[in-house]
């Protein structure tokens, strides 16, 4: 009685009315997919057309039937509906591919979308290239919406909330370990970061559309690249168009898609020395240095080394792809060894900056670790000795210290848990932690059946797809958003 008596006390009918708010949000660019049918007359108008009725009706009864006695939301109240967004949007969301001309069932329908919408980019579908333009699409927008976030495109577009939770809504689903405020008030911070994404996407599109990509699928891959989703048109991906300006275009965009938006923000703004004056930053260039020789060394010593891109653009496309969480291919990274494996799922776990539009732990954590490390090592022989964690020059708190090493924790156990659960499922050992890494790391690369030259994520049971799933909402909203929900302290007083 006394922990109903508390979780009453979470003002549920203004999350609601959020919620609603956010589904017409989610209707309005299912228009876009639904326009892309009626260009090219295909018959998934139909079912675009009744997943937009839906959505926004249903978001039309929640914001105007629900009437709050109160507007205020508190912490607990941003962290349950940013967790509870993303897997009604998948809900709704997965509308079109159930009512398309080449329909998949609920599991793979919802896996999909939450795929999508996460920017993991892992796909059931054994060939994209049968699908409609519609369908590509929308399957390309979730991840756009996705990257930079459904609650922070929200937060732009509705200065309401910055009277109503907002700070705690935008603090659940930003990525990283603290979390900076561009301008004074979050709507204003939100619309800067949206701003600068925007205008990335636009001119990605721009740069692949003078190349050999016709608009639609300049469009499309500008909204996966940019937001670090992976999806694409084509069966062979990137490598579909078996071209150098493609590839570099493409990992420039991937690159900057993995750098905090804040430092963009702050460079484009003519703050360039904040970008190098960043840790994190400057290690991303180091790993990035480091990786590519190591590749380079591991393909010529493996006798892969066919050609000059061998050695230079495509090892360098595979390390950004890995590194931002994109998982755009354009070849068979796992002929060129074992050790290149290793050295992808190492690149994986970390991916890249905090702040970005890419999956991974972060480098941030890195830091964190190697740096407490030292200081651990370093007492073990000067037991007295007071060291502290520094970052971009400043003191980090114990407690915040504490909290990246518990992350990082947690994070293992997640994987350890997916690939197991997996392996029960009838998965190979191999195979099923991989996957099960890929989606917390919302990368989407697949190795052995899931990989090139395999099934897919099709070959996935719908309850390990379903397991998924679940791995890819953790890993993107960084895994306490959605775990604390499970914890007795949540919902008591």
């Amino acid at each position: 009685m006394v922990i109903f008596s508390n979780t009453r006390r979470i003002n549920y009918p203004m999350l609601l009315r959020v919620l609603g708010w956010l589904l017409m949000v989610e209707g309005a660019f299912m228009l876009i997919p639904l326009l892309t049918c009626l260009l090219y007359d295909e018959t998934d108008a139909w079912a675009f057309a009744t997943a937009v009725a839906l959505t926004v009706g249903c978001g039309a009864l929640m914001t105007f039937c629900i009437r709050p006695a109160s507007l205020s939301m508190a912490k607990r109240e941003g962290f349950l509906l940013t967790a509870l967004v993303w897997v009604v949007f998948s809900f709704f969301g997965m509308i079109p591919f159930m009512l398309c001309a080449t329909p998949i069932g609920l599991t793979d329908a919802f896996y999909e979308t939450m795929s999508g919408f996460t920017t993991t980019g892992s796909t059931v579908y054994p060939s994209v290239e049968s699908l409609s333009h519609g369908i590509n699409m929308w399957r390309c927008l979730t991840q756009w919406l996705g990257g930079m976030g459904i609650i922070l495109f929200t937060l732009a577009i509705l200065p309401m909330l910055n009277y109503s939770g907002g700070m705690q809504m935008f603090n659940a689903e930003v990525t990283g370990i603290t979390h900076e405020k561009l301008r004074p008030r979050i709507s204003q911070t939100a619309k800067g970061l949206w701003g600068i994404y925007i205008i990335l996407t636009l001119i990605l599109f721009g740069l692949l559309y003078i190349g050999p990509m016709d608009a639609f699928d300049s469009i499309c891959h500008a909204l996966s690249t940019m937001s670090t989703g992976g999806f694409s048109t084509h069966d062979d991906s990137i490598g579909y168009w078996d071209s150098n300006y493609i590839k570099i275009i493409v990992t420039l965009f991937m690159f900057l898609g993995g750098v905090n938006f804040s430092l963009i923000y702050k460079s484009m703004n003519g703050n360039v020395k904040a970008l190098w004056q960043n840790d994190t930053f400057v290690a991303y260039i180091r790993i990035i240095a480091v990786s590519f020789i190591a590749f380079v060394i591991a393909i010529v010593v493996g006798g892969k080394a066919y050609s000059w891109t061998d050695v230079t653009i495509d090892p360098l496309f595979q390390i950004i792809t890995t590194m931002s969480s994109t998982g755009l291919t354009a070849n068979n990274f796992e002929n060129w060894g074992p050790f290149v494996l290793a050295m992808v799922f190492l690149l994986m776990f970390f991916g890249a900056c905090a702040g970005s539009t890419s999956g991974g732990a972060k480098i941030d954590r890195l830091l964190y670790l190697l740096k407490n490390t030292n200081n651990e090592l370093y007492r073990s022989v000067h037991p007295n000795a007071i060291r502290s964690v520094r970052i971009n020059g400043s003191i980090m708190s114990p407690e915040t210290v504490d909290k990246v090493i518990a992350f990082l924790c947690i994070y293992v156990m997640i994987i350890a848990f997916g690939g197991i659960v997996l392996t029960a499922a009838g998965i190979p050992i191999v195979d099923a932690f991989f996957s099960s890494f890929s989606c917390v790391s919302n990368i989407g690369l697949g190795a052995g059946v899931t990989g090139v030259g395999g099934i897919g994520y099709d070959v996935i049971p719908d309850f390990g797809k379903w397991v998924l799933s679940f791995l890819m909402l953790i890993g993107r909203l960084e895994l306490f958003t959605v775990l604390i929900l499970f914890t007795p302290a949540f919902w008591s007083k």
